[in-house]
């Protein structure tokens, strides 16, 4: 939230932000409770996790785009927005996995930044057709997804126009001068 804070108060954009199913205020269903327990269960006998968050993403995905996509006509129905108006997205970990899919069938996001998330064949195949411009962002030292997993998927990436953000340290802790120079890539390629 503090992200589209900053891009609604520095940058004058408008911004929507959805919870993915079963995150926030929207319940989990029987399968998503599966996949925590799982997750959680991994984690505590530090064991792999990429295979349980792969599966669970994909399944948040399916869900969340046509979600995504609904927003986007709603909000263009608006008429402080409507149709003409430039559309980007972005999001780390579980909205870059919501995201790269979307970006790949949505021609009205026009450009995008996501960051560390696990690379699957889905994903790199939707990845393949993005070709608007993109920025990654890395935490070069998350210790949940490998910097292999970021590194792959930001090469996956058909965009003649993509900058790799590298930035030490974990999971959560992109600094903030990063979300600043989103906002710039943002700036530049939706005015």
């Amino acid at each position: 939230m503090a992200r589209a804070h900053h891009y609604v108060t520095t940058c004058g954009f408008t911004v929507a932000a959805i919870d993915a199913p079963g995150h926030g205020d929207r319940p989990r269903n029987a399968r998503d409770e599966q996949w925590v327990a799982a997750l959680r269960a991994a984690r505590a006998a530090g064991e792999p996790i990429d295979t349980i968050v792969i599966d669970y993403n994909c399944s948040l995905a399916e869900r969340a785009v046509p979600e995504w996509r609904a927003t986007l006509d709603a909000l263009e129905a608006l008429p402080e927005i409507g149709t003409e108006a430039p559309v980007g997205y972005g999001g780390m970990t579980l909205a870059t996995a919501i995201g790269v899919p979307l970006t790949a069938i949505e021609p009205r996001i026009t450009a995008a930044v996501f960051g560390a998330a696990f690379v699957y064949d889905a994903a790199t195949e939707a990845a393949g057709r993005i070709t608007i411009p993109i920025q990654f962002l890395l935490p070069w030292d998350d210790e949940e997804i490998s910097r292999q997993h970021g590194l792959a998927l930001f090469d996956a990436f058909a965009s003649k126009e993509k900058t790799l953000h590298a930035v030490p340290g974990g999971h959560r802790e992109v600094p903030w001068f990063e979300v600043e120079n989103s906002a710039r890539f943002f700036q530049r390629h939706l005015r």
